[in-house]
Parts: structure tokens; sequence; C-alpha cells
């Protein structure tokens, strides 16, 4: 979308888009959920300060010029320029008073996304250079659409977006992301590749262990110290993600999709399934069929 120059900046703020939305236990559990969102034309007195708030903001800077203030620093937008504030801290923006900013703006939360800021370093560096506008402004246009529609599946749909804008984000700080992804020991990869080759096949750590030559208690803390869970409740998560594709693919029946990803009680399968997405699996597949 093309803007052109705005003359001369509004005498009172204009949410050309201004959108809420209320997304049910459920959707904050499996999505990111998009709480506010809109399209911003900023007069010269814009500001917003505050010391706490939910979420995460993500602003993109159509034209003009803006400012924020985090953790002491005062940082400047520019025009192509995205910023990220965690609402969670102290933070204040606005408007540049000799060209106010015309913004794409939109208020998230959900899984993931305070460690996700702090590995982009949002909270030193919230002004993130190098996303095309061509590229982004397709993002918060389906959110709109999407905030604006009563399908069922269309919090999926503004998650994808949220991701598509991190994704974007990631690809303007490529070390960031080199940083974030630390080389794993092998021992721990082998792991891992065995659990994914064979996740339907009963495993035990004793097994793992042995394979990669180390005790049980030292194999166990290193995968731990790696992953951040324990070698078992991994290939638990990776079984409920093979039967999410399934109970989207295929009508088997959800006895028979649990005995696909290895678990040879229905009951235990339905319990993790639920534990780990909020969801029964007959319930993840409605919903997923209606999206």
């Amino acid at each position: 979308m093309y803007f052109p120059a705005m003359p001369s900046p509004p005498r009172e703020t204009v949410f050309q888009i201004n959108l809420h939305a209320t997304p049910a236990d459920w959707q904050r559990n499996l999505f990111y959920s998009v709480i506010r969102a809109g399209h911003l034309q900023a007069a010269r007195d814009h500001r917003i300060e505050r010391e706490t708030y939910p979420g995460h903001e993500m602003i993109y800077c159509l034209r003009g010029q803006g400012w924020v203030r985090i953790a002491g620093r005062k940082h400047a937008v520019s025009s192509g320029q995205l910023l990220w504030v965690n609402c969670h801290h102290a933070h204040a923006y606005g408007a540049h008073v000799g060209e106010p900013w015309e913004v794409y703006w939109l208020r998230a939360e959900g899984r993931s996304l305070d460690r996700l800021a702090q590995m982009l370093q949002v909270r030193n560096e919230p002004v993130v250079d190098g996303i095309e506008q061509a590229q982004i402004s397709p993002c918060f246009e389906r959110i709109f659409a999407r905030m604006q529609s009563t399908k069922p599946g269309d919090a999926a749909s503004c998650d994808a977006s949220v991701a598509e804008i991190i994704a974007l984000v990631f690809e303007a700080r490529p070390s960031l992301l080199d940083a974030a992804s630390p080389d794993l020991p092998q021992a721990v990869l082998k792991a891992i590749e065995q659990m994914r080759l064979y996740y339907h096949k009963p495993t035990r750590v004793a097994e793992l262990s042995g394979m990669v030559g180390m005790s049980e208690s030292h194999f166990s803390r290193m995968f731990k110290a790696a992953m951040g869970t324990s070698p078992i409740d991994w290939l638990r998560r990776e079984r409920i993600n093979q039967a999410k594709r399934r109970l989207i693919e295929s009508d088997d029946a959800i006895k028979e999709v649990a005995q696909q990803v290895g678990y040879s009680d229905q009951f235990f399968f339905s319990k993790d399934f639920k534990k780990m997405t909020s969801l029964t699996p007959t319930q993840f597949r409605q919903t997923e069929s209606e999206s």
C-alpha cells in the first residue's frame, strides 16, 4: 500500500482503524492473541506513557517520525522502522512534533513473547531496521481483516500473521538469531534424532543414555540443561505434535491416533494432549476443521 506525503499533521490523533478483541482462554493458550490493533495518524501531541501494561506492542512507522523511551533511554523511530515494546516494563512513546508519525500497530499476548523479546534484546534496542513496508504491511492488514470477521478460525490466522512479523524481526537481526541458537552437545542431538525417528516406539532414558555412552543421571542432567526439559517430557511433546498432524490430516479414530504416536492407552494420550494444548483431541480436530 502506498502512502502519499501528508501535507500537514491533523490537530487531533485520527484512528483510521481501531479494533478490539477478547480472545477465549483456549485461544490465549494456543495462539498469539491480538487484543488491540489499528492504523493511527498522529497529531503533534500524541503520547503514551505507562508504568506497566499487559502484552507486547508492535508498531510499524509508515511515514513521519516518532520516539520511544525504555529503560531510561530515548530512541528515535523513523519511517520504515518497527518498534517493539514489552509493555510489562515502564515505557513511553509518541509522535515527533515536527513530523508526527502514521503507524500500523497491534498489542498481542501469547506464548513465548517475553522470551522472544528477551532474545531479540528489544528492551535495549526496541527499534528494528531493515523490514520493508511491502513485507510487513500485509501482515497487519490481514490481522485487521480477521479481527473484523466472526469466523471461528480467525484467531489462528492472526497468530500466523503475528508469527510472520516476528520472523521478519529475526531476519532483520540475524546475529541475534545465531546467538539464541547455541550448539547442542552431540549426545543430546543424537538422542533427539532417535526420538524424532522412533517417537512411536517405547523409549526409556536408560536406552538413550546407553546409546550415547553415558550414565543415565549424567545424560538426563545434560539433556535438561540443553533443552530445558527431561528427555521423556521432550518425547511426549513430540508425540503430541505428531498427533496434531494426524488429527488434522486424517479421519482416524482417537484411539488409532494414540497408538500411531506411541500411546498404548487412549486415556493417557487424551490427558497429555489436553495438558499441552488445553483441548481434548476431539476439540482440537473440530477447531482445526472449522478454520
